[in-house]
């Protein structure tokens, strides 16, 4: 049994390789993100057999995302006494089982309280499973491990999704859940067999919550929430309703939207792999370029919706920006909160799922007053453009002295170079 702690990493540790345990978080990942995600290519048979319209199959995407933000923050609380593994191990069996519960869902109402159900768990996955991540590595490959994760769930959108999009064309969108509650149990046999075991620190060092709690005096903390979440708000507020933009304004058959999908996932796991080599060396570098990408991709997506395409390219390079971002986002709110790793990794975790929860629920407002999908990539355009200015403002921030809670017993102030 070993217990873990985020400046400690195992000594074998090296600049050219990962341990084992980092890969299997990210491939549990991969059964989340595909869960997660995978509603936007099911968006039109969900809406059809439920009865309902498409901005309330898109609600669908929100109430993940809720219990998402909700669960994160509640989880890592509730959870950081306890030993990591059996927490990683609980909340991927609770996963599985609300996954179960979505596929024999006899109502609309049934289906969103089973997506919030799996939010929870998956939303406390992340925070304890990043936080195990970074744990494992020197803080100078804390973006890299977590762009392991991330890339589990760029595959997810490679392969999950689109795979999921094909089983509810043709077996019926209840098929594309049991699929995720059968990848739920082999993430949850992968974490059993390879993750270390660990146990609670006992003592001085056992994790304090209103210690931890301390990081939230931050505003730095504060920026790269806000930060986080617009990122996530600009990116998924169209890609929610991409499916409908591509057969309704690209003029693409059904069949297509598989296929654009793994198309994101593509420029997504490029994204990921790109951040992860380059934001631990230039962090702010990598926010910029990241969603200053995003920002002129969704506007080059809107004023170009009707070329069909133009739209599946701009799609694959949407995936680039958005998640090239991703594991500089993770590492920078790991480094800010350096002493409360497991609150670090749920603040984060909630940060993308109010992001993907506004999102959604602000593009379907848009397609509700009649404006049409175009007008949905024009709003993402803006709320990217938004997270420049945050990030903008942190960045002049960082070159001041920092309130960062340096360890569990206090805060501690840090110098520039420290942090971030």
């Amino acid at each position: 049994m070993i217990a873990l702690a985020p400046d400690m990493p195992n000594a074998s540790t090296t600049r050219t390789s990962m341990p084992v345990a980092v890969h299997v978080l990210g491939l549990s990942v991969f059964a989340l993100g595909t869960s997660e995600f995978m509603l936007s290519g099911l968006l039109q048979p969900i809406a059809r057999d439920m009865g309902v319209s498409i901005p309330q199959a898109g609600l669908l995407v929100s109430a993940f995302a809720i219990g998402m933000v909700v669960g994160a923050p509640l989880l890592a609380a509730a959870t950081l006494r306890l030993p990591r593994r059996t927490t990683l191990v609980v909340l991927l069996a609770v996963f599985g089982l609300g996954q179960v519960a979505g596929a024999l869902a006899p109502t609309y109402g049934v289906l969103f309280a089973s997506r919030v159900v799996s939010a929870l768990a998956c939303a406390g996955f992340w925070a304890v499973g990043a936080a195990v991540a970074v744990s494992l590595v020197p803080v100078d490959a804390r973006a890299r491990a977590m762009a392991i994760m991330i890339g589990g769930l760029s595959i997810a959108n490679i392969a999950g999704v689109p795979a999921g999009a094909l089983l509810g064309q043709h077996a019926g969108w209840r098929a594309a859940f049991w699929a995720v509650a059968a990848l739920s149990a082999v993430g949850l046999a992968g974490v059993l067999a390879l993750v270390p075991a660990t146990k609670p620190t006992t003592g001085e060092d056992a994790p304090r919550l209103r210690a931890e709690l301390r990081i939230y005096r931050d505003r730095q903390v504060w920026l790269a929430l806000v930060t986080t979440a617009l990122n996530a708000a600009a990116v998924f507020c169209l890609f929610s309703y991409l499916a409908p933009l591509l057969t309704e304004t690209a003029g693409l058959e059904e069949s297509w939207v598989p296929t654009v999908l793994a198309l994101f996932g593509v420029g997504a796991l490029i994204g990921a792999t790109i951040g992860g080599r380059v934001a631990d060396a230039h962090l702010f570098g990598t926010m910029y370029g990241g969603i200053g990408a995003s920002a002129v991709v969704l506007a080059a997506l809107a004023l170009t919706a009707d070329m069909a395409v133009v739209a599946v390219g701009l799609a694959l390079l949407l995936g680039v920006a958005a998640f090239m971002t991703a594991p500089a986002l993770n590492a920078r709110m790991f480094n800010l909160a350096n002493a409360a790793p497991t609150l670090a990794g749920a603040t984060t975790t909630a940060a993308f799922n109010i992001g993907n929860t506004i999102g959604p629920w602000l593009g379907g407002l848009v397609i509700a007053a009649g404006w049409g999908y175009p007008a949905v990539a024009w709003l993402g355009a803006l709320l990217a453009a938004l997270a420049v200015g945050t990030t903008a403002v942190a960045s002049r921030l960082h070159r001041g002295p920092s309130r960062v809670v340096a360890g569990s017993a206090g805060a501690a102030v840090r110098t520039p170079s420290q942090v971030g």
